[in-house]
């Protein structure tokens, strides 16, 4: 396994990476502003790496380790700008769902589990990128996605919400935990329970009047400082401890392909999760500047990233576009940001982490549930509701099947509904019969303009798809249904074929049988506007030779001209 991904890492190294496409013409009166937003985004970064840690069940220390070198990779081999990449709370909580189901959480076990799923991550998410399988992400709507995040935000909070009250969590779905706080909170810790919504507040506060200012780390720094004054911790309020100050050793975790089938899952479920959430973080970023996002290189920028992370005991990371925002809000203009954020957050593992033993675990919750509220947007939901019932009941589908059954039945659950409503929009796309707008060459739905005019004996069909094996039946059933259904006997039928865009094989036998069907009943079939590709099918099948080169028609008005023509 070693020597594979050593094998498989020094293959992805010799690619030639973006960053030699724009760093030889960074101009250096940009440092400064590089500088700046390095700064900024550190800032934000640092609690709520240490915040994140929790939510992946692994030491505070841990969610530092994996920002380092992940951003530096990104640097090197993504196409963004300036994205972010880091720890995050939805992939967080996956990996805590996947190694919770291995070992005891903070435990030794569950920690090198933990960095060698971002090992599984990194190696799934390069494969993909090798295989240019950037177009994944497209099986995930945006209303999945959604109604999974919303999912994931209030499973993330029940989950913190404890700590705020010095209580211990629970493990089991959201209405569990949900049942278990209710039931211990008579039992909450005065002393904690002030700290962390005290600590609430502050982030609120700073979020609402002072947004500039990095309201986190601030909150951070004013919880130890009360900490340490009022001797807090002897009075019960739990805080993160010592922490050693240094880098992680670089190695490779401890992996045995026995965990592989446990840990798959997971993995792809994070894959799947984090590059739709980093794509979309790359792209915002890429329409402020007006840059282009390579998919495909993305996969493998964020797979080097996590084998990076992997590397140095971290846990997954994947692009984040609230951090992503900070960066352009603080006026980052390259990558060089990111490196300088990334040296920062060296200094602090090498200088800086005995100042953070004391801080509460009730304000890293506190922190933990102020991002997820910033997240949260209910009103999508109620927006979708009133655009598409189908596409809302898919999301809140993917909502409620993580609150009641666990993050990963909720992102597959979306996900399968997803493909079968695409199975269904492909096997029955809709059809239209046509008429003749007054005084205007254009043809629309009867159904939705009654003023378009038909002609007696001449059905204009229109098909909403592309004709292909799963609707093809569908196809002669609409065409055969609008026959019986019109108001006078049929003796031509003129399909408007340019909607299909595709046509395979078992479409035109399809469309070969039903011609030979017409014939019998003394009924024509026609075509216009075909596309050249299918037409040239068509004719390699022998279909134009048996229905006839003159019923193909450049246009419907031809079509037309000539049925009334030989109707008069």
């Amino acid at each position: 396994m070693i020597e594979f991904v050593s094998e498989y890492l020094i293959y992805l190294l010799s690619m030639k990476p973006p960053i030699l496409r724009w760093l030889p013409n960074y101009q250096i009166k940009n440092f400064s502003a590089d500088l700046m937003a390095g700064f900024t985004i550190w800032a934000v970064m640092i609690p709520e790496a240490m915040a994140y840690s929790d939510i992946a069940g692994v030491p505070a220390i841990i969610g530092l380790y994996s920002v380092p070198l992940p951003l530096l990779v990104y640097s090197i081999f993504g196409t963004s700008r300036t994205m972010v990449v880091g720890p995050d709370s939805a992939t967080a909580l996956i990996s805590a769902v996947t190694i919770g189901a291995m070992a005891t959480v903070k435990s030794a076990q569950y920690i090198s589990l933990t960095a060698s799923l971002a090992l599984v991550v990194g190696l799934l998410f390069s494969l993909f990128g090798l295989l240019k399988m950037g177009w994944v992400a497209n099986f995930i709507p945006i209303p999945v996605m959604k109604g999974f995040v919303q999912g994931l935000i209030w499973l993330t909070i029940i989950g913190q919400v404890p700590k705020i009250f010095g209580l211990d969590g629970s493990r089991g779905d959201f209405w569990q935990k949900f049942i278990h706080l209710i039931r211990y909170l008579p039992q909450l810790h005065l002393t904690t329970t002030l700290v962390g919504l005290s600590s609430i507040l502050l982030l609120l506060l700073f979020k609402r009047y002072f947004s500039k200012l990095p309201g986190a780390l601030l909150t951070v720094i004013i919880s130890i400082a009360i900490m340490r004054f009022f001797h807090l911790e002897q009075q019960g309020v739990k805080v993160i401890s010592s922490i050693a100050t240094g880098m992680p050793s670089l190695k490779l975790p401890f992996f045995s392909l026995d965990n592989l089938d446990a840990m798959i899952a997971g993995a792809l479920a994070i894959v799947l999760v984090g590059y739709a959430e980093s794509l979309g973080a790359a792209k915002t970023a890429a329409e402020k500047f007006g840059e282009e996002i390579d998919a495909n290189q993305e996969l493998i920028s964020y797979g080097i990233s996590n084998l990076a992370s992997s590397f140095s005991s971290g846990f997954v990371v994947v692009g984040s576009l609230s951090k992503t925002s900070v960066a352009i809000d603080g006026g980052a203009i390259s990558q060089v940001s990111s490196i300088v954020h990334s040296l920062l957050v060296v200094l602090t593992l090498l200088f800086l982490m005995p100042l953070f033993s004391d801080l509460p675990h009730a304000t890293l919750s506190a922190i933990v549930i102020e991002a997820m509220l910033g997240l949260s947007n209910l009103n999508y939901l109620k927006r979708l509701r009133l655009i598409s019932s189908l596409e809302f009941g898919i999301a809140m589908a993917s909502f409620l099947a993580v609150l009641f059954l666990d993050v990963l039945p909720g992102i597959s659950l979306g996900v399968v509904l997803s493909l079968l409503w695409l199975l269904d929009r492909a096997t029955n796309p809709g059809s239209a019969i046509l008429g003749k707008l007054p005084d205007e060459e254009m043809y629309r739905d009867i159904a939705r303009h009654p003023e378009a005019l038909t002609i007696p004996g001449l059905l204009i069909f229109r098909f909403n798809s592309s004709l292909f094996f799963p609707n093809a039946n569908n196809f002669r059933s609409n065409l055969l249904e609008a026959i019986q259904n019109a108001s006078s006997p049929v003796r031509q039928v003129l399909i408007d074929a340019e909607t299909l865009n595709f046509i395979d094989v078992t479409a035109i036998d399809m469309l070969a049988k039903l011609n030979h069907y017409f014939q019998q009943k003394d009924i024509v079939l026609s075509l216009a506007r075909v596309r050249d590709p299918v037409r040239d099918l068509m004719q390699k099948m022998g279909l134009e030779r048996e229905i006839g080169a003159q019923y193909f028609y450049e246009r419907i008005s031809d079509g037309l001209q000539i049925f009334l023509e030989k109707n008069k």
